[in-house]
């Protein structure tokens, strides 16, 4: 199996057609100031295992604390997050159904059969709405995926694509000062998560 474009999708969110963020393409720090949330690491032992913890202190945004154009930061970090995280989840999905589905098959010419229907199916579904996705956007969803798989961007399209295929897409994301080997972690991005266990808990609700 040479050939994966199942997640191309992901590079369109990148934005090939150049869109910047709404109203400042230039700013990048969509986060309220570290100081406001203090993290502190300790660690525990378990079965004679050294567990490394994170302990996140609770912190409350007040209109003292925060301002006018941080919480205009943040309310851009909700409507990004909230845009992109049902991607990232269908992306997590359809990942693991297609490599249960591939375990099933026998011969590498029905592999490639499959990834080609699957790669059809993402194209036919979701390529004009990642079409129109912003920059930053783009981003978060990098992040996303590895949250819900585990696995980088770069893993993935690598495992399936071969490495030639993937330095060339990761050059395409660069352009858009964008990185395939982005990850997620919830204690850099509290916010993000913040936002996603908000969300899941109004789901959880409705």
């Amino acid at each position: 199996m040479k050939r994966l474009s199942i997640f191309y999708f992901i590079l369109w969110a990148i934005n090939l057609n150049a869109q910047s963020t709404p109203s400042d393409s230039t700013k990048k720090d969509t986060s309220i100031k570290r100081d406001r949330f203090v993290v502190s690491i300790g660690y525990e032992i378990e079965n004679n295992d050294t567990l490394q913890v994170y302990l996140l202190n609770n912190y409350i945004r007040t209109k003292e604390k925060v301002s006018d154009e941080e919480k205009e930061k943040y309310k851009k970090l909700v409507r990004w997050v909230t845009k992109v995280l049902p991607y990232a989840k269908l992306a997590a999905f359809r990942l693991q159904m297609m490599e249960d589905n591939l375990n099933l098959l026998s011969s590498e010419r029905a592999k490639r059969k499959y990834i080609k229907a699957c790669e059809k199916s993402v194209k036919n579904q979701f390529i004009e709405d990642l079409k129109n996705f912003y920059v930053e956007e783009g981003r978060i969803l990098l992040k996303l995926i590895h949250r819900e798989t585990g696995k980088t961007t770069w893993d993935i399209m690598k495992n399936y694509s071969g490495s030639l295929e993937t330095f060339f897409w990761q050059s395409v994301a660069k352009t858009y000062d964008a990185n395939m080997k982005t990850t997620y972690d919830p204690v850099l991005d509290y916010q993000i998560e913040e936002i996603i266990k908000s969300l899941e808990q109004n789901a959880a609700k409705n």
